[in-house]
């Protein structure tokens, strides 16, 4: 059965992004050093038809989201950052983008079209689970739209990759939470010198 799950990093103090984030400073200052433990894997790579990398168990760990996920779901300030960097067909399938701003559909090359959905987050979500074909539906990010969908007790799994890094201050992935919505348990566990991976199920009470 379809799953609703997000990936996400966090520094060790609980921040998504650093401060200043924008589109010419995607995931704010310093945050790009959350993700320092995926640059290195092949399938990071491979999204972007780029043959390097190393192959292993954090790099399986990358295979199997992007094989699970079926359509995605973003938040416009998070598209705003990315449109301007993320080549043709990274996501290689139906990303949904939360927005105010009527727009017509992006058609890229290959399978990856970026709908803007003004109708709110269950009209996304139902739209989503559609295209996904039985795949999971992963809430991309950022912040506000993974706690909207958690607020909203949809969430059934989270991986959560905890990088060894301070950042200070930025945005916060937990902040704002509703109390009480889930039983919450720890599914997998693993680590690296630059990461500790854990992936969470979300059963709504």
């Amino acid at each position: 059965m379809s799953k609703v799950i997000f990936d996400i990093a966090v520094s060790l103090d609980g921040f998504l992004a650093g401060e200043h984030r924008g589109p010419q400073n995607p995931l704010g200052d310093k945050g790009t050093t959350l993700h320092h433990w995926m640059y290195g894997q092949k399938a990071f790579w491979g999204m972007m038809d780029i043959d390097r990398g190393e192959e292993g168990p954090e790099n399986d760990l990358v295979k199997a989201v992007i094989a699970r996920s079926g359509a995605f779901i973003m938040g416009k300030r998070m598209f705003e950052e990315g449109e301007a960097h993320w080549p043709d067909d990274l996501f290689k399938a139906d990303v949904y983008v939360l927005t105010h701003e009527p727009r017509a559909p992006w058609v890229q090359k290959g399978s990856t079209t970026f709908h803007f959905i003004t109708e709110g987050i269950d009209q996304a979500l139902e739209l989503a689970r559609k295209s996904a074909k039985g795949k999971d539906v992963r809430i991309q990010g950022g912040g506000e739209t993974i706690r909207a969908y958690l607020n909203a007790g949809y969430i059934d799994e989270a991986m959560v990759h905890i990088a060894p890094v301070l950042l200070g201050s930025g945005i916060r992935l937990f902040d704002n939470i509703t109390d009480g919505l889930y039983d919450i348990a720890v599914k997998a566990t693993s680590h690296s010198p630059l990461a500790a991976h854990i992936t969470y199920t979300f059963k709504r009470k």
